[in-house]
């Protein structure tokens, strides 16, 4: 095994965390910001890329960043070491509310495919990279553009799914058609693309989309039921707009109305 070989535990249902406990000189990589707590002698070091590449120079350490920048991430991630002398315990948490997702790259013929911003962890030595559409309309449409981030490598993986995950396992030629935000990720036998919703009345009042993404087995395709995008857009039309003002001033019912509707807040 070339990654470091890690155990683990999931915590909470709605806001979740993932518990690592790493044996001495054992490794976790995570995004900037899902740090939740850790055990002492954990040493937290900054890094560029994903660090799995940090013995090939400075030009190494460059390209490996410069592709992070590529799916919109930070230049940096962080990596916890054990520096001590028995098992030590670090966690990470889920940046909104939804489920933790393990992936065990050895089991997916050491490549996962995942949209831009599911990242959350993995065990030190998996790459994380990019994977360019190779489709016109995939990547104009796909909701995801041309790129999406691929996982690489044999060891322990962890992705943020919102909401509500679905895991499907396709059959050979069996099609999945799901909303282009909704995909969480897929084993790298499946085929993805996108297909046009038609009809004038779905195109004009249906308000999904034009596109669905298809997905086509075998393999493995993970679903989300509360993309960001989608939980941002719905808290976004319910904020109140115009210097603070909510819906209900102005009105002939005003704060009674909030009573009303189940609105208390003082």
């Amino acid at each position: 095994m070339n990654n470091h070989e890690i155990d683990y535990e999931i915590y909470g249902e709605e806001m979740q965390y993932v518990e690592i406990e790493l044996d001495p000189q054992e490794a976790v990589v995570a995004e900037a910001g899902s740090f939740m707590m850790m055990d002492t002698d954990i040493k937290m070091d900054t890094i560029f890329g994903d660090g799995s590449n940090q013995e090939k120079g400075v030009l190494g350490k460059i390209f490996s960043a410069g592709k992070r920048v590529l799916t919109g991430e930070s230049l940096f991630m962080t990596a916890f070491l054990n520096v001590g002398q028995g098992k030590k315990k670090v966690s990470f948490a889920s940046p909104y509310p939804g489920k933790i997702v393990p992936i065990d790259l050895s089991e997916k013929g050491g490549k996962f495919i995942c949209q831009k911003d599911a990242f959350l962890c993995a065990a030190k030595g998996v790459r994380v990279g990019i994977e360019f559409s190779k489709r016109l309309g995939r990547g104009l449409f796909g909701g995801e553009g041309f790129i999406m981030q691929k996982l690489e490598g044999d060891g322990m993986a962890f992705v943020h799914a919102g909401g509500t995950m679905a895991k499907k396992e396709l059959a050979a030629g069996e099609v999945l058609r799901v909303d282009t935000g909704c995909i969480v990720g897929f084993s790298q036998t499946v085929d993805y693309d996108i297909e046009f919703v038609g009809g004038i009345k779905n195109t004009v009042f249906g308000g999904e989309g034009l596109f669905f993404a298809t997905l086509r087995g075998p393999g493995t395709v993970y679903v989300q039921s509360l993309p960001f995008s989608r939980l941002a857009g719905r808290v976004w039309a319910a904020a109140p707009k115009g210097g603070g003002k909510d819906k209900g001033e102005g009105s002939i019912l005003g704060g009674l109305g909030d009573l009303l509707d189940g609105d208390n807040r003082f």
